[in-house]
């Protein structure tokens, strides 16, 4: 039975190390590296590896970040892999399967691999594992607000700054997210999406339209009360009356 393992440290040497060690491990194929937070999530979904040697201090995003994003999606057992031991408890909180403290050697990684064998195979067996609540609950809410999104096109998977989003657009079950580069899909409704947007960045204009105040070059009043909206790019989109209350939000934002 063979298993599939994705190396992520944004130190090259350390990566090098752990592909080594893996080379006496015939049941594991390693099926990727990645070296930040974000290459990371990316790699997690696209690939689905079984297995994660993840390192905790990480550009874009740090190990337990990166567990945040791809928990709902994908479940990988998961070893940290870190020079600071102050993160023990926590990746044993959120049910890391072992936690190896660099530099570590090569009986002590093997140990870890044995570990996660113990843990996959029982899971081959039996239903996939479920989402569990205590790694949910230890890793946390995001912090603040969006700055990014996950889009997913064809085969490609992606993220998408807020900070470059124009404008959401709902599109029956869908949104699109308009930017200046380009149009794409997610699924998600505008309800859903707008508590989870800074309120100085973004704000509703009409039942259909979420826009980003930065991306506004100038309002027009209208009729009955509404406003066209001119953004940076030429686009004109329309504020409705029903949501008038929310110019206090554009008065609000950063010039």
């Amino acid at each position: 039975m063979s298993y599939r393992a994705l190396i992520v440290d944004d130190e090259q040497i350390s990566r090098r190390i752990i592909h080594t060690f893996l080379r006496d491990e015939p049941a594991v194929e390693v099926v990727g590296e990645a070296a930040n937070g974000t290459e990371a999530v990316l790699q997690i979904l696209q690939l689905r590896p079984d297995l994660v040697f993840l390192d905790v201090q990480m550009p874009e995003l740090d190990g337990f970040e990166v567990l945040r994003e791809v928990w709902p999606h994908h479940q990988p057992f998961v070893v940290f892999t870190t020079a600071y031991d102050a993160y023990a408890l926590r990746a044993f909180e959120v049910s890391a399967t072992d936690y190896l403290l660099k530099p570590f050697d090569r009986l002590r990684f093997q140990q870890a691999v044995e570990r996660v064998k113990q843990a996959l195979a029982p899971r081959r067996a039996a239903a996939p594992r479920p989402a569990l609540p205590p790694l949910l609950a230890a890793v946390g809410p995001p912090p603040g607000f969006l700055q990014r999104l996950l889009v997913k096109e064809q085969r490609r998977l992606f993220f998408v700054k807020t900070a470059d989003i124009l404008y959401f657009e709902a599109d029956r079950n869908y949104l699109r997210v308009h930017t200046a580069t380009g149009t794409h899909l997610i699924y998600q409704s505008l309800t859903q999406l707008e508590p989870q947007l800074a309120p100085l960045d973004f704000t509703r204009i009409s039942r259909s339209c979420i826009v980003g105040l930065n991306h506004i070059a100038e309002l027009e009043t209208y009729f009955n009360g509404e406003y066209l909206v001119k953004l940076h790019n030429g686009e004109t989109l329309k504020w409705t009356r029903s949501y008038r209350d929310n110019l206090s939000a554009f008065h609000g934002a950063p010039g």
